[in-house]
C-alpha cells in the first residue's frame, strides 16, 4: 500500500472506518455515500502537497496551478485500479472535495496529519498546504488513527489573529464568516464581507490564516508538477473584460477559480454590476446561462 501512495504523490495516508464517521454525516451525505459505493464500509484518505512558494499575486496559493479536483482524481485512479486487482469484487471510488465524505474528520480518524487551529490538517514538512483525497470502499477497514490533538503551541493564536473576519475560534473555522468562502459566492455579498474582500490581497480565496501559521513558514515545496508549473498568479480586469462564459471556460476552465464562472471574479475585482456580465455572441447565448455552474 505504501508504494501505491508514494507513486501517486501523496505525502501522508491512512484509513478510516466508515462507522467512526457517522457523527459527522447528515442523512443526505450518508445516502449519497451508499449511492456512490453500495455497502461502503471504509475510507482511504491521502494528503497531496500543493505549495509552490509565495510569489506575489491576487489569487490564493491553492488555485494557481491546475484544478486540484482534476489532479487528485487523476492521481487516485491508478491507486483504485491497483486495489481492485488486489481485492477482486470490491469497489474503490475516488473523491476530491466535492465528495460526501467529511474529509477533515476522515483524516483525523485515519491519522493523516494533525489538526490546526485554523481547522486545516498540518502535514510536515508541507504545513497545511495540502489537499485531501479520499477513496470510498466496501472493503472492511480498521481506522489507522485517530491522531487527536494538534501541533499548535498552547499559546499560539497566529491564525486567529490574522483572520480578517473573525471566522476562526477554538472550534475551528466558521464557514459563514470565512472570507475564502464568500469570495466564491455568486451575486451581491453582505456589506461586511464585501468590505473585507475589498481590503484583501486576494480576489479569490484567502491565505491570511495559513500565511501566519508558524508551521507554514518553512513549508516544503510540492513535488507535484501540476501545482508547481504553468501557474497563474493574478487576474486583472483586462484579463476578464469582454469574455463570454464559453471564452472564460476555454481560457481558465482547468483552474480551481473557474468553477463559479467569470461573474464572481469580476465582482471581486471591483467592476461595476453593469460590467460584470458581458454579452455573448448569438451562437453562445444558449451556453451563457450555464456558464457559472460548477
Amino acid at each position: 500500500m505504501e508504494s501505491l501512495w508514494k507513486a501517486a504523490g501523496a505525502a501522508a495516508w491512512g484509513a478510516a472506518a466508515l462507522g467512526g464517521l457517522q457523527p459527522f454525516l447528515t442523512p443526505e451525505a450518508a445516502a449519497e455515500i451508499q449511492a456512490r459505493c453500495p455497502g461502503a464500509r471504509g475510507v482511504l484518505v491521502a494528503a497531496f502537497p500543493y505549495y509552490a512558494g509565495r510569489a506575489a499575486g491576487n489569487l490564493s496559493l491553492y488555485c494557481r496551478g491546475e484544478d486540484y479536483h482534476r489532479v487528485i482524481l487523476r492521481r487516485l485512479e491508478p491507486v483504485c485500479r491497483a486495489l481492485m486487482e488486489r481485492h477482486p469484487g470490491h469497489a474503490f471510488v475516488p473523491g476530491a472535495d466535492s465528495s460526501p465524505v467529511p474529509e477533515l474528520a476522515a483524516a483525523e480518524l485515519a491519522g493523516v496529519g494533525w489538526r490546526g487551529r485554523h481547522g486545516l490538517r498540518i502535514v510536515p514538512p508541507y504545513g497545511s498546504y495540502v489537499f485531501l483525497g479520499t477513496i470510498l470502499t466496501d472493503l472492511p477497514l480498521a481506522s489507522t488513527g485517530p491522531r487527536e490533538g494538534t501541533l499548535c503551541p498552547p499559546d499560539c493564536r497566529a491564525c486567529q489573529t490574522a483572520c480578517p473576519t473573525g471566522a476562526l475560534g477554538e472550534g475551528g473555522c466558521d464557514v459563514s464568516r470565512c472570507l475564502s468562502h464568500w469570495s466564491q459566492e455568486k451575486g451581491e455579498l453582505p456589506p461586511d464581507m464585501a468590505a473585507a474582500l475589498g481590503r484583501s490581497p486576494t480576489i479569490w480565496g484567502c491565505d491570511l490564516c495559513q500565511g501566519a501559521c508558524p508551521h507554514n513558514r518553512a513549508a516544503a515545496l510540492s513535488p507535484l508538477p501540476e501545482f508547481r508549473e504553468d501557474l497563474i498568479l493574478s487576474l486583472t480586469r483586462e484579463d476578464l473584460a469582454g469574455l463570454s462564459g464559453k471564452a472564460f471556460r476555454r481560457a481558465y476552465g482547468r483552474r480551481a477559480f473557474a468553477w463559479r464562472g467569470v461573474a464572481p471574479l469580476r465582482r471581486n475585482l471591483g467592476l461595476p454590476p453593469s460590467a460584470q456580465k458581458s454579452p455573448a455572441p448569438p451562437e453562445e447565448k444558449s451556453a451563457e446561462g450555464t456558464a457559472e455552474t460548477p
